[in-house]
């Protein structure tokens, strides 16, 4: 470098600024451009990928964090208190609020809260008001619509899909770490680092603020497809990346899943197997969409529920009720339910699992099984272990990604040198 450099020496700041401006738009087609040169040399292929992830602590105090749950219970403290000096106000002073229609304080905000204050304080003008009223409204009128405004920049750094951030790197999520040497569940903040592999060369990466995987599949799949313009054939991953949603994003772009879901190891004991109470073991007749229970009795389809998950993601629960359980000599082992029992199917969700575990049980299945944690696992144990690699050096999840993409280049790098 400093023979290229004519024996100039960058300082600090001229190799930070190279790395965080220059690097910021070009790292990743470089990357990409390193694998597809391993992909022509034969030593990498991106058709069949493994994909996994870890959390790596941030460069951040992790005594130093903002909660959505405290902020949101702030606000709803505000909203009583709000609430209840306008019913002291209308008590108080009827003649002047009743013409005026209660202010819904379910949601709240500076300009509103500001407005209700000023309202009730002219209506309170030269009347008998305690002293506490009076302090109460004194201290509303001075800190509230501060606070809110407060809490409203502190939501907008938040986001939607997170509960924390951290206040020396807003792009820090608080999370539970592998690393736990207090042995408490402490959590810090961090990223978490999704990585896909074949042969342990890593042909993607991305960056999460959310902890859980299932949320972190999608965007993942969607990074690879911008970067080599394709998709690939097929995906192994682990558990924690089999839901409904994921499952039709893989449908709907044609990639064979070799993903498991919950309870998916559960269902191959033959405690599982052989009890028949259980919703998963009740027969379904798809023609005449009818369950059967234990006894053998048809459970007609009374209604649908509609749920919503976080994400937003829409999901549809069948409901089946049996016609009649009195006096069934299996109902004590069936169900506790005062009346006939009550079961929920997700038909289309047990539609994906059906199709996953015959994947899984295939001898290509069982082949990507085994090779998954070889695979991916083990590019995870060099960069901690042998790289020492457990804390990121740069703050801001811009920065820290091209801190992930310098080292998926080294991973590579190293590996066909080795």
């Amino acid at each position: 470098m400093m023979w290229l450099a004519a024996m100039n020496r960058p300082d600090h700041n001229t190799i930070a600024r190279f790395r965080s401006e220059r690097l910021k738009d070009a790292l990743r087609q470089v990357f990409g451009q390193v694998v597809e040169l391993l992909v022509e040399e034969g030593l990498v292929s991106i058709k069949n990928i493994y994909t996994d992830g870890t959390k790596i602590e941030a460069n951040a105090n992790k005594y130093t964090f903002v909660w959505g749950r405290a902020i949101q219970t702030s606000r709803e403290r505000i909203a009583k208190q709000l609430d209840e000096l306008w019913d002291y106000t209308q008590r108080l002073a009827e003649e002047e609020l009743f013409s005026e229609e209660k202010p819904d304080f379910k949601e709240i905000d500076k300009e509103k809260v500001s407005q209700t204050i000023e309202r009730i304080d002219k209506a309170l003008e030269d009347k008998p008001v305690s002293k506490k009223v009076k302090q109460k409204l004194n201290y509303a009128k001075k800190n509230w619509p501060a606070k809110l405004e407060e809490y409203a920049e502190k939501e907008a750094i938040m986001g939607e899909n997170r509960n924390s951030y951290s206040k020396t790197d807003h792009g820090a999520t608080f999370m539970r770490m592998k690393e736990d040497h207090m042995l408490n569940g402490q959590l810090k903040p961090g990223y978490n680092l999704q990585i896909s592999t074949s042969d342990q060369f890593i042909v993607n990466y991305s960056i999460h603020q959310n902890p859980t995987d299932t949320l972190t599949l999608k965007p993942h799949l969607q990074q690879y497809q911008n970067l080599y313009k394709t998709n690939p054939e097929s995906i192994c991953a682990d558990a924690g990346y089999g839901s409904e949603e994921n499952y039709d994003y893989l449908e709907e772009q044609t990639i064979e899943s070799y993903v498991k879901y919950n309870y998916f190891h559960k269902e191959q004991s033959k405690k599982w197997k052989e009890n028949p109470f259980r919703t998963d073991n009740l027969h379904y007749n798809e023609e005449q969409d009818k369950l059967y229970c234990p006894m053998g009795q048809p459970m007609d389809r009374i209604a649908d529920r509609k749920s919503e998950s976080s994400a937003g993601y829409k999901q549809t629960y069948a409901r089946y009720q049996a016609k009649n359980c009195n006096g069934c000599s299996l109902r004590g082992s069936c169900h506790k339910s005062k009346g006939n029992r009550i079961v929920e199917i997700n038909h289309n969700l047990r539609r994906h699992k059906q199709k996953v575990r015959q994947n899984l049980f295939s001898e290509q299945g069982l082949a990507h099984r085994a090779k998954r944690p070889w695979d991916v696992e083990a590019v995870f144990a060099a960069i901690k272990h042998n790289r020492g690699f457990r804390r990121f050096m740069l703050k801001g999840i811009d920065k820290v990604e091209i801190e992930v993409g310098l080292l998926a280049i080294a991973q590579n790098l190293a590996k066909k040198a080795a």
